[in-house]
């Protein structure tokens, strides 16, 4: 990654973009469009299609056809992996277009987009190109003269919608999985970051992927995310965004035909560092990016610091004075450790949470500043909290941005009792020397996954999913396969 390749490619011209439905691109049938509009300096980049119910309901028809066409379902599994590792070929050769175009949409630092995007978007789908011949059915032990099956299938027409954070990263983790299981798709990126997806729909197109088998339409949650979820020829949706939405598309689900909706829906997750950790210098620094990077914008971030009090002063100071120095500005400058902020609505909602907090009785040990390194961005300092109490909002609720909210504790007891006092579960770290507590915290924490000694980087080789009020169902891993596969039974009397 160098300066030079990044700076040829930010000032690109990008065209409006259309939805691809069918193997083209076209208009939303209303003709509506919605601007895109950079974080880094608040210019417009180009528009996307608005779509509505007409334009969904093409998608939800074209993928529905493919299926049953069998152009994809019925492929020979050769060939159906064959192609996902050509579709992972072409993201590598398009890496750093791929890596700015997604930076220019969402201002993720990119440092982390050029690693996290594009580069987890080709493992994941080699990772589920080799998944594809892998996946066999099953003999059940019957009676003597009986012949059980259990065949696993194609479930049909899946729906995704994900988030502005990490769409290619994300997408691949919903994309990638449900092709290798055989089923057709339709994708909603999110309305504030489709250019990366729609540019990966392309790139799936020239790798020899069937008209029809992935389409995606963009536009708004409440109108095209709505649409999806209520279609009555949509098998399964899987969403990653909000709680409050998770729950709206459950209903839609209810109201319409009951298709099956797995849900990743965010956390409050707790960070706890006992007297014991191995080096607290290291613990202190991979802390600070367990919430910061990305602005604070990833679902699994570390914003609950729980530290045992006999290092709490010690420890919040080495944090404080990494968050500090944290230079926070252009995302394309490779040189910058934090970008910009996804949007003026998270902006604001940052800064309420933060403004909140205070009102309460939190104390800010530093940041927490809307700053302009880039005139017309959207730019926050990383904001350190001490003094929260547990019942205090920003303890509780997930905040999305680049703020950590601080807490000590006194024992294990404590740090579990504070760790599982949110209704969320999604993840959690802790930092001890000691192999029989990092077991039995594992254990007692409420979270589909614990970190020991670190924050943050599990591969596509393990499962990501959560647990409470944090969702639903598994991305990544062998496990993410069974969303998307359905059982059958043969009975057979020989």
């Amino acid at each position: 990654m160098k300066q030079e390749q990044i700076d040829a490619l930010r000032h690109q011209p990008i065209p409006d973009q259309g939805m691809l439905i069918d193997g083209q691109w076209a208009a939303a049938a209303s003709g509506q469009t919605l601007p895109v509009v950079s974080p880094i300096d608040g210019q417009q980049l180009c528009t996307i299609a608005a779509a509505g119910p007409v334009d969904v309901d093409r998608a939800v028809q074209a993928a529905r056809r493919s299926f049953e066409q069998g152009v994809w379902s019925r492929m020979v599994p050769a060939e159906r992996k064959k192609i996902l590792h050509r579709i992972a070929d072409r993201i590598e050769a398009h890496h750093a277009e791929l890596a700015v175009l997604g930076v220019r949409d969402n201002g993720t630092e990119i440092a982390m987009a050029w690693k996290a995007e594009p580069g987890s978007a080709a493992g994941t789908f080699r990772y589920y190109a080799e998944c594809v011949d892998k996946v066999n059915g099953e003999i059940a032990p019957t009676p003597e003269g009986t012949l059980g099956l259990i065949h696993k299938e194609a479930v049909g027409v899946v729906a995704a919608i994900v988030p502005w954070n990490f769409p290619l990263m994300i997408g691949a983790w919903k994309i990638a999985p449900a092709l290798a299981a055989g089923n057709s798709v339709v994708l909603k990126p999110s309305e504030d970051a489709s250019l990366s997806l729609l540019r990966l729909a392309q790139l799936c197109l020239d790798a020899g992927l069937p008209t029809g088998v992935l389409n995606v339409v963009t536009g708004i949650g409440a109108e095209t995310g709505e649409a999806l979820a209520r279609h009555m020829d949509v098998d399964i949706l899987t969403f990653t965004g909000s709680g409050p939405v998770g729950r709206m598309l459950l209903k839609a689900s209810a109201e319409s035909n009951l298709k099956r909706v797995y849900l990743e829906l965010g956390g409050k997750s707790p960070n706890i560092v006992f007297d014991d950790a191995p080096d607290l210098a290291q613990a202190a620094k991979v802390s600070a990016m367990g919430i910061f990077r990305n602005s604070g914008q990833v679902c699994v971030a570390g914003s609950r610091l729980l530290v045992q009090r006999s290092v709490h002063d010690e420890f919040v100071e080495r944090l404080q004075n990494i968050a500090a120095s944290l230079r926070v500005g252009d995302p394309l400058d490779v040189t910058m450790d934090i970008g910009a902020v996804s949007s003026a609505r998270q902006l604001a909602r940052n800064q309420s949470m933060l403004a909140r907090a205070l009102a309460q009785g939190a104390r800010l040990r530093t940041g927490g500043q809307v700053i302009a390194p880039v005139p017309g961005g959207q730019y926050m300092s990383p904001a350190v909290l001490d003094a929260v109490q547990p019942e205090m909002d920003i303890a509780r609720q997930e905040v999305f941005g680049p703020v950590l909210a601080v807490m000590p504790f006194d024992d294990e007891a404590q740090a579990v009792r504070l760790a599982n006092g949110t209704e969320y579960g999604l993840a959690a770290g802790v930092w001890t020397g000691s192999l029989s507590r990092a077991h039995r915290m594992v254990r007692a924490i409420k979270a589909g996954l614990v970190h020991v000694n670190t924050y943050g980087g599990p591969d596509i080789t393990v499962p990501l999913g959560g647990v409470r009020q944090s969702g639903n169902g598994h991305d990544k891993s062998m496990h993410a396969l069974d969303k998307y596969l359905d059982l059958k039974t043969a009975w057979i009397q020989l």
